[in-house]
């Protein structure tokens, strides 16, 4: 007779993996600075953040949970539940836990922001896994989601406030490249099964191009975009991220994704200098 071992020991690392989690915490992180960047006041700063996280939680575990089938079809080594890896009970469970959490979060740090976050950040990220993915308008969850993210922020402080036109796009800019570029190791196997989203279209050498494109529109909106002059340290960022943009051009496996995650972080470190 066999001991069954806890699940918290025996299925947690493949149950953390099946929500994605390299990238929900680069959202995260990317919420937190914006965060810092607008001033907002704790604790509705950390509720924010939380709330951010449970929802790319319920992203993460959404997207596995629904793609289980279509991974097992073409054997996809990064998915634990197609692989068997963790229950897809489990993870059932935890998403309902995430779900009530993002919710409970998001509303207690104002319900402005709460709002914006659970009907458009979160509720783009499942209509993706739901059906966008597959079409060529995959692209708009990702846009309305990272476009969305500075108004979850500015909304949720002491006065409510919508965030300046060129942080939303230049947040927007950066989701639709992250899309374009995190799509391309996996065009094939997505190809197999059906899913033909934008980048799956343009095919993989226009779908870098563009993702290389868009990363330095966003960047050149995140230097002239703020009142007054581009400070030398903002033109310096830039440069770097044209450096990105090229390691998004030219690089391959999830190195340009990475790329497109890092243009993000130095936008919004010069959203935090311009703030101050």
């Amino acid at each position: 007779m066999t001991t069954a071992v806890p699940v918290r020991s025996r299925q947690a690392p493949a149950l953390l993996r099946a929500a994605h989690l390299g990238p929900g915490l680069a959202v995260t992180a990317l919420t937190a600075l914006l965060a810092l960047a607008t001033g907002v006041e704790q604790p509705a700063a950390a509720l924010v953040v939380l709330g951010v996280l449970a929802g790319q939680l319920t992203i993460g575990w959404g997207n596995d949970l629904l793609d289980a089938d279509r991974d097992r079809a073409v054997a996809r080594a990064d998915k634990p539940v197609a692989r068997g890896e963790v229950d897809a009970a489990v993870v059932r469970r935890s998403l309902a836990v995430a779900i009530a959490a993002a919710v409970v979060l998001s509303l207690l740090a104002g319900w402005r922001s709460g709002l914006v976050h659970l009907l458009v950040g979160v509720a783009s990220g499942h209509a993706y896994n739901l059906r966008l993915k597959a079409t060529a308008w995959s692209w708009l969850p990702y846009a309305l989601a990272f476009g969305s993210l500075p108004a979850v922020v500015t909304l949720a402080g002491r006065t409510p406030s919508l965030p300046p036109a060129w942080m939303v796009v230049t947040a927007a800019l950066l989701g639709v490249a992250a899309h374009l570029l995190n799509a391309l190791p996996d065009l094939a196997a997505d190809a197999a099964t059906g899913v033909r989203g934008l980048p799956h279209r343009l095919g993989a050498t226009v779908s870098r191009v563009a993702a290389a494109l868009l990363l330095v529109a966003g960047s050149v909106s995140a230097v002239l975009g703020p009142d007054g002059r581009p400070t030398p340290g903002a033109w310096a960022a830039l440069a770097l991220t044209g450096l990105l943009g090229l390691v998004a051009l030219v690089g391959r496996g999830k190195a340009p994704f990475r790329a497109a995650i890092a243009v993000a972080l130095v936008d919004v470190v010069l959203l935090v200098v311009a703030a101050r």
